[in-house]
């Protein structure tokens, strides 16, 4: 069995897909996927996915702000507020983004400390999207004690010396489907390096969908084919693929007790 680590299931377009979310996570669980975290990108849209997400139970949640949608100043107070809730098990997404966002630096750092903030007081584990912005994104988790909360570097797309660091202080490194792109040589390159007890799958879904997918809208059930490329790359069987991405997972997300696995 395996877990998509991070998707959007509230942003997949249904109408484009032809079917509801029942379908989507049936389809998914015929592919032997035993758990979905759903993750969030506002806290104004929070509410709207966590009523989305309650009635299954093989569904978590995160909460917080994505990079890209921090235009203004973190609203601390509610963010630890909705980040208490049962079923969110990570604060996140967050971190900094400085590829699409090249004027939003300080609101962006503002941000990704109070999310570091947050997840110690809570004592749960981040979630975070790094892109060109690597040494302020290690420099930060240093310096605002990252490292008590622990979390992951999602979507991963930088080199092997950002994935150490962030390794060296306990964080796990999750693999996309970008890994399958034929341009991503040095990612390729990483997730052969990558320690298989701090590696996690994921779909990013709707976005990224890995090939032989590519172009379409990605879902849930694809996390099955990351899955089979990574063990391929390492050369692993599947299986000790999965049940290592597994097992990891529960242990991050503090979920062993909740679910049955």
């Amino acid at each position: 069995m395996i877990v998509d680590s991070h998707c959007h299931l509230d942003r997949l377009d249904f109408d484009k897909l032809g079917q509801d979310l029942p379908e989507i996570l049936q389809a998914a669980r015929a592919k032997q996927v035993e758990h979905f975290l759903c993750v969030s990108v506002t806290l104004e849209q929070f509410p709207n996915m966590l009523a989305t997400i309650l009635p299954y139970k093989d569904i978590s949640a995160s909460c917080g702000v994505h990079p890209l949608d921090q235009k203004d100043q973190l609203d601390k107070a509610l963010l630890r507020t909705l980040a208490s809730h049962e079923r969110v098990v990570a604060v996140g997404e967050t971190g900094l983004d400085y590829y699409y966002a090249k004027d939003t630096h300080k609101v962006q750092q503002d941000s990704f400390v109070g999310h570091i903030e947050v997840a110690n007081e809570l004592n749960k584990p981040l979630i975070i999207h790094t892109r060109d912005a690597r040494e302020d994104t290690i420099s930060l988790m240093k310096s605002h004690n990252a490292e008590r909360c622990g979390g992951v570097l999602h979507c991963f797309t930088e080199d092997w010396d950002m994935a150490k660091k962030a390794i060296d202080m306990g964080f796990y490194i999750s693999i996309s489907g970008i890994v399958t792109f034929k341009n991503a040589i040095e990612l390729k390159e990483v997730v052969k390096q990558l320690p298989l007890d701090r590696l996690l799958i994921e779909t990013d879904s709707p976005y990224l969908a890995p090939v032989p997918y590519r172009g379409k809208t990605n879902q849930p059930a694809y996390v099955q084919d990351v899955g089979y490329y990574i063990a391929d790359l390492k050369g692993l069987p599947f299986k000790s693929l999965a049940d290592a991405t597994t097992e990891n997972f529960y242990r991050l997300f503090n979920l062993a007790s909740k679910v049955n696995v």
